[in-house]
C-alpha cells in the first residue's frame, strides 16, 4: 500500500466523503431537531456501555454537543428534510438522554455500502467496537458489498492479514464469540483457541480461560498442546486432552507437594529440554511468604 493510499483513516471521515453543496441546502454545520435523525441502518456497533451514555449525557448536559455528528440529508417534498445517520450514534443516544431537542450535525452524501464503511471507520477511530463488531462489519462489506480483503483493509487502515484473522473470529461458537464480546476474554485468548480444531476440546478449553482467569500465554500453551494431541497440565492445574487421557500423574503428585510445602499454587510441565515450575501467589501478603520460605529469611 502506498502512502497516497494508506491516509484516509487518519485524515478522519470528511476526507472520505463530500460535503453536500450548497444547491441543496448543505455546505456546512447545521442545528436540527433531533428527532428528525434516523439511525444508520448499517451501524456495525451493537453494544453500548449504558453507564458511559449516562456519563456522556451528564457532560453534554453541562457542555452541550461538542462534535456535530455527520447526516446525510434525505429530501422530502411531504413535509421537512429529514436526516440518516452516518456516524456519531453514541452521541445522539446521549442527547437523548440528556434531553437535548436539536444538536449540530454536518451534512454529507452518502449511499449503501459507504453507510457502512463510513460508520465502521468512524468507530474504529474510535476504537468503539468490539472484535466481533469489527469482524462482523468486515464480513458485511466483503459479503454484501462485495470488497475484497485488500480492499477493506486498505480502507481501514490495517493490513490483509489483520482483517483475515479479524474475520476468522467468527467461526468460533457462538459462546466463545458471546465471551469475546463481552470482553470476559481478550481478542489474543480467541486467536488462541481458533488453533484448536477440534470444536468440543475448542469450547473444554475456553470454559478452562474463563473459570481459571488463564492468561493468552497460558491459553496459547493449551492450545498448542491440544494441537499435539498430548495431555498437559495448565499454569492453573491438570487439563485433559478430549477428557479422556489425565495429566501425568506424576506431575500432579509433585504439584501437590509444592503446594503444601510452599502455600501457593503451583503448576509443573515437562519437555524434552527440562521444564517449569510456576508459582502464583494471590496477594502481597502470600508473596512474601513464599519469599520467606525460598530464602529462608524474614
Amino acid at each position: 500500500m502506498s502512502p497516497s493510499q494508506r491516509p484516509a483513516l487518519g485524515r478522519g471521515l470528511s476526507a472520505l466523503i463530500p460535503t453536500t453543496g450548497a444547491d441543496d441546502g448543505g455546505g456546512g454545520i447545521e442545528t436540527v431537531d433531533i428527532d428528525l435523525i434516523a439511525p444508520n441502518p448499517e451501524q456495525p456497533r451493537i453494544h453500548f456501555d449504558q453507564v458511559a451514555l449516562e456519563e456522556l449525557a451528564a457532560s453534554i448536559r453541562e457542555h452541550g454537543v461538542l462534535q456535530p455528528v455527520i447526516v446525510t440529508r434525505v429530501k422530502s417534498d411531504m413535509g421537512p428534510d429529514t436526516y440518516q445517520l452516518i456516524a456519531g450514534e453514541r452521541r445522539v443516544q446521549a442527547a437523548r438522554l440528556a434531553g437535548l431537542a436539536r444538536i449540530p450535525v454536518l451534512v454529507k452524501e452518502a449511499t449503501g455500502a459507504a453507510l457502512l464503511e463510513l460508520a465502521l471507520i468512524e468507530n474504529l477511530q474510535r476504537h468503539d467496537l468490539n472484535p466481533i463488531e469489527e469482524a462482523q462489519a468486515f464480513k458485511r462489506l466483503h459479503g454484501e458489498y462485495g470488497m475484497t480483503q485488500e480492499r477493506i483493509a486498505e480502507r481501514v487502515g490495517r493490513g490483509r492479514a489483520a482483517v483475515a484473522n479479524t474475520m476468522r473470529l467468527l467461526t468460533l461458537e457462538e459462546d466463545i464469540r458471546a465471551s469475546l464480546a463481552s470482553g470476559q476474554i481478550s481478542e489474543g485468548h480467541a486467536r488462541a483457541l481458533l488453533q484448536i480444531d477440534d470444536a468440543r476440546l475448542r469450547l473444554d478449553a475456553w470454559r478452562k480461560i474463563v473459570s481459571d482467569g488463564l492468561t493468552v500465554r497460558e491459553a496459547e500453551d493449551i492450545a498448542r498442546a491440544l494441537r499435539a494431541g498430548v495431555a498437559t497440565s495448565s499454569p492453573r492445574g491438570a487439563y485433559r486432552t478430549g477428557g479422556s487421557a489425565p495429566a501425568d500423574p506424576h506431575i500432579r503428585d509433585v504439584e501437590g507437594r509444592l503446594r503444601s510445602a510452599l502455600g501457593v499454587r503451583v503448576s509443573v510441565s515437562k519437555s524434552r529440554a527440562g521444564g517449569r515450575i510456576v508459582l502464583r501467589c494471590t496477594s502481597d501478603d502470600e508473596l512474601d511468604a513464599l519469599i520467606e520460605r525460598l530464602s529462608g529469611t524474614p
